[in-house]
């Protein structure tokens, strides 16, 4: 599921790249800061892909890497499509989609704090050893308010990288995407360069195929 939702993550920034170079193609500072838009949300979706493969329970720092590319990363590209937003409105949206990513990027942000202050203070060894890797918690373990506490963050950041993304409903709604097939030969077999001793020979033995 994870890595169908790292294909998703992918497509969507790279449609959200091409349509603000179409939307403002001769404003340098814009189109650079869209590039670097473009390289923060594939290195978050890749981070999503080490989750996906690297279980926390079997290899932790792996997983705790790629955690900090999709979370720490992917924020950094909420910050900048949010700064994109601003410098777009009114020409090109309303100013309820740059209010909305805002609030949700100071969501985001906020729910960052609590999981990274809550963490640190589970697994700084106060609580005991190998917390990072258990499954199950009982009320009574000690930390267990920590670890409720990071959950809570964990979802609550989730839930608002989930509702960033739905911000760009209104914007994709002006977007048709379709492809271009262009034909490179009249057959789909390989086509000898004029002169080369394949086509001597096919004109020597017509009956050959």
């Amino acid at each position: 599921m994870l890595n169908v939702s790292t294909f998703l993550g992918v497509a969507t920034t790279y449609v959200r790249y091409k349509q603000v170079c179409a939307l403002i193609p001769g404003n340098s500072r814009i189109l650079r800061l869209n590039r670097i838009g473009l390289t923060l949300g594939w290195m978050s979706c890749f981070g999503l892909c080490i989750i996906a493969n690297f279980q926390k329970c079997v290899l932790y720092y792996i997983h705790v890497l790629g955690a900090c590319l999709t979370f720490g990363v992917g924020a950094l590209y909420m910050l900048l499509q949010t700064v994109l937003s601003f410098h777009m409105q009114p020409e090109f949206h309303g100013k309820g989609i740059f209010w909305a990513r805002l609030a949700v990027l100071l969501w985001s942000s906020c729910s960052i704090g609590s999981m990274s202050v809550s963490s640190g203070l589970l697994y700084s060894g106060r609580y005991g050893s190998g917390l990072e890797q258990r499954l199950h918690w009982d009320p009574r373990d000690r930390g267990y308010p920590l670890h409720m506490v990071s959950t809570v963050s964990e979802w609550s950041l989730a839930f608002s990288f989930l509702s960033f993304f739905l911000t760009y409903i209104r914007d994709f709604q002006k977007v048709s995407l379709g492809a271009v097939v262009t034909l490179q030969g009249r057959t789909l077999h390989h086509v000898p360069p004029p002169g080369s001793g394949a086509e001597e020979q096919g004109l020597l033995f017509p009956e050959s195929v």
